[in-house]
């Protein structure tokens, strides 16, 4: 059998020699090493469950045990006036409020060990035999915008090597299809290129393993078992695949972690799975043991599946007739709404639109294939293989008949070369342990980033409008900027149930700099509150079925809604007021302790630091702003009715700068912390002058280690030079005398109006205008 990719060396060239200088500098502190944690979580043992319910009655009890040794007594101690009582009850409000999100912490995580405990890992066997006979059809939609070729192509590339027997991976580039700028346009045609050239790469094992699949059901239709010379022919089948995957990844350049990741434990860990069965299959032939030919047959179906992957782009701003709303959830809502269904493509004034098919006899044909299950991905994530058989076979269960959303909630990727992204890094693998555990309370979240859907799920929360003469489909709400969120409670609503699938199985990408970092944590922190009222709406729904609905589970769905919002102006609070003396005590202080600890151990748990809690503290801290200004957006969206832009998370090669207002935030944190430590001192309120101590301390070391002293000066530098730039105005260069207006016929008949007399060339520019104006925001803050 011919080598894959040539004899050329360059196919299984080294890590080492594959390289290429990092984008950015590596700093100190950070992780050297890239190993990502195992797939499957470390079962807990009896102690560590045990103490986990020790933490959640201890909160309890050390939170009641303060209530009324403290706040209560102090009514019957002595006399209290009206400003005390006040304050007596809005800090019991504040403390109530932290001690309860802290509640849930623990609870969310004693159902994570639970689910960690119990949970045993499908036989591959098992499912290549269930696959055999069913294969569900599934569409992989990837919305993208503005990212980077070598992103998406990494993105694409882990959804098509699935190993799934019907797959079709759609790229739905979002950009402006007609930019200006010639660097734009050259990413974006470079985008474009991207599924031809990975279909173009699995054409030649695609025909050779289907050719060979072929020739042995010639051979061996009517054999119970085969003989030990086709089961070596098999092996070494999979042989020629592992080298040609080891190809795939010796052509890769590693410029830093995540490209690492993606060579090592994608692509390599396909290859390397691929490889040890190879080694069982030699080993069963000396062993002079005959295969039966179901099994066999099996493992020549899977090397069929790994190259059959179907690779599609769309692009929904070159169609008048779909929504141009700039933000991901219409981008994905449009191509669904036209899955399906067959369509011609009409020429109009306003450019092409799609017509159904049974409308219009004439025009271009365009049929969007139809799938049972859709898998959201987004561009800069990855999926380790296996992630659609295995989700999709738990849908299958008879037992998860009414699960509408399985995924597995996105780890970070490990070996981070700046010190904020590893711990931004580490707070994403505690949110993965808390969503897990979040399903076995039934309150679980679609988190976003990929996720396998039943697509008749998304059928029965579709909202439609006429915009324009033209039907607009809703399936992903996109009436805030977190859509996942708000499209969990509908799919519940409607009698569906989400899970947490418990294991390892997919990747996202962490904000390498405190510039992009804001974007993404002010979009997160915007919206839960919108969101709140559909909660109500969800437990009278039950309660009218009949259906009960637990308290844990509508208190974790509280907390993760709007828990961003009491925690951080509570913690703004406890930061600007100076509490009474007669209101402290230690008992608060230990109510949080099991809290703290817990977090520590599952840090530990994840592969990081205990002491890395502090770090988090601190992180936290400088993030207090980007959260309030997060919330403040949700009020103002709710007071003027107005959707926010949906910002998206930068991923560009230098820094993002970071708005004046967020850097010189933190410094006035710790300005104020320090004011208060001289204030506590002079008045001996020790207390305060301990907790105002460690968050100068914490807020200090992150702003210098997290956003750095370089970094800070620059950005308040260019923040002042932009607030006191002023743009020259140009007087207009005189213009001839005009000739007569061109009259547009085509438009005129078209809209049937008089404003549309504007010739052809006018209204291009008004198209290319308004389509370039699409993601401003997101613009801003890039450099």
């Amino acid at each position: 059998m011919r080598r894959p990719f040539g004899k050329g060396t360059d196919c299984q060239m080294p890590n080492a020699e594959r390289r290429r200088p990092p984008v950015r500098k590596r700093q100190w502190g950070t992780e050297r090493h890239s190993t990502p944690p195992p797939i499957l979580h470390d079962k807990p043992s009896t102690r560590k469950i045990v103490f986990s319910r020790l933490a959640i009655i201890l909160t309890i009890g050390l939170w009641s045990a303060y209530v009324i040794t403290t706040i209560i007594r102090q009514y019957f101690k002595t006399p209290t006036t009206f400003g005390f009582t006040m304050e007596a009850l809005g800090y019991l409000l504040i403390v109530t409020f932290l001690t309860f999100s802290a509640l849930m912490y623990l609870l969310a995580r004693q159902g994570a060990f639970q689910r960690f405990s119990k949970h045993v890992r499908v036989p591959r066997a098992e499912i290549d035999q269930y696959f055999e006979k069913n294969q569900p059809a599934i569409t992989v939609l990837v919305p993208s915008y503005s990212e980077e070729p070598d992103v998406v192509r990494k993105t694409l590339l882990s959804a098509a090597l699935q190993e799934y027997p019907c797959i079709r991976v759609v790229l739905l580039v979002d950009d402006p299809p007609y930019p200006s700028d010639p660097a734009v346009l050259a990413r974006l045609n470079a985008t474009r290129e991207l599924t031809g050239s990975i279909s173009d790469w699995f054409n030649e094992p695609r025909r050779l393993f289907h050719a060979e699949l072929s020739k042995f059901l010639c051979a061996h239709g009517s054999s119970s078992l085969v003989s030990c010379e086709v089961t070596r022919e098999l092996a070494e089948h999979y042989a020629w695949a592992a080298d040609w995957l080891d190809g795939l990844a010796g052509k890769e350049e590693i410029v830093d972690h995540v490209g690492e990741f993606f060579v090592e434990h994608v692509v390599g860990g396909l290859s390397k799975d691929l490889r040890l069965v190879q080694e069982a299959l030699v080993a069963s032939s000396n062993d002079g043991v005959r295969l039966s030919f179901a099994r066999v047959h099996q493992l020549y179906q899977r090397l069929t599946w790994i190259f059959n992957t179907e690779l599609d782009i769309f692009e929904r701003k070159k169609f008048a007739s779909l929504s141009h709303e700039p933000n991901k959830a219409m981008n994905l809502n449009s191509y669904i709404g036209l899955m399906g269904h067959t369509y011609h493509q009409v020429q109009t004034p306003n450019g092409p639109i799609l017509v159904p098919a049974e409308k219009q006899a004439n025009g271009e044909h365009i049929s969007f294939p139809d799938s049972e299950f859709l898998l959201t991905l987004d561009a800069d994530s990855l999926l380790l293989p296996g992630y659609c058989l295995r989700l999709v076979y738990f849908l299958q269960q008879p037992d998860n008949a009414r699960v509408a959303v399985a995924q597995t909630p996105y780890s970070s990727f490990r070996g981070a070369a700046t010190r904020i992204e590893r711990i931004a890094g580490a707070t994403t693998d505690i949110q993965h342990i808390l969503h897990q555990g979040m399903t076995y309370y039934n309150a679980t979240f679609w988190v976003g980033a990929n996720a396998v859907i039943r697509k008749s799920a998304l059928d029965d929360i579709r909202e439609t409008e006429w915009v324009g003469g033209f039907e607009i489909q809703r399936f992903i709400q996109d009436r805030t900027v977190i859509e996942d969120t708000e499209s969990s409670v509908d799919i519940a609503t409607h009698g569906w149930s989400l899970a947490n699938y418990p294991e390892r199985l997919s990747y996202s990408a962490t904000p390498p700099d405190f510039g992009s970092l804001i974007i993404q944590r002010r979009r997160w922190a915007n919206g839960g509150l919108l969101i709140l009222p559909k909660l109500w709406s969800l437990m009278r729904e039950r309660k009218r079925k009949g259906e009960l609905t637990s308290k844990a589970e509508v208190s974790l769905r509280l907390n993760y809604m709007a828990s961003i919002a009491w925690s951080n102006f509570g913690l703004i609070f406890l930061l600007a007021y100076p509490i009474y003396g007669r209101l402290l005590s230690p008992l608060v202080l230990l109510a949080a302790v099991p809290y703290f600890l817990a977090m520590s151990s599952d840090l530990k748990y994840n592969g990081y630091k205990r002491t890395d809690i502090f770090r988090i503290y601190g992180f936290n801290l400088i993030l207090l702003p980007v959260n309030v200004a997060g919330v403040l957006k949700s009020l103002q969206q709710a007071l003027s009715g107005k959707k926010i832009p949906f910002a998206r998370t930068p991923k560009v090669a230098e820094r993002t700068l970071s708005p004046i207002l967020y850097v010189i935030a933190p410094l006035m944190i710790v300005a104020f912390s320090l004011l208060t430590l001289w204030r506590d001192e002079v008045v001996h309120y020790w207390g305060n002058l301990a907790f105002a101590a460690f968050n100068a301390v914490t807020a200090t070391w992150a702003i210098l280690g997290f956003i750095g002293v370089k970094n800070t000066i620059v950005d308040v530098w260019l923040g002042v030079i932009d607030w006191l730039y002023v743009p020259v105005k140009r007087k207009p260069a005189p213009q001839e005398k005009e000739s007569a207006p061109h009259v547009d016929w085509q438009a005129i008949l078209y809209h049937g109006d008089a404003e549309r007399r504007v010739s052809d060339g006018a209204l291009n520019h008004l198209m290319l205008t308004a389509a370039t104006s699409d993601h401003d925001d997101d613009e801003v803050m890039s450099s």
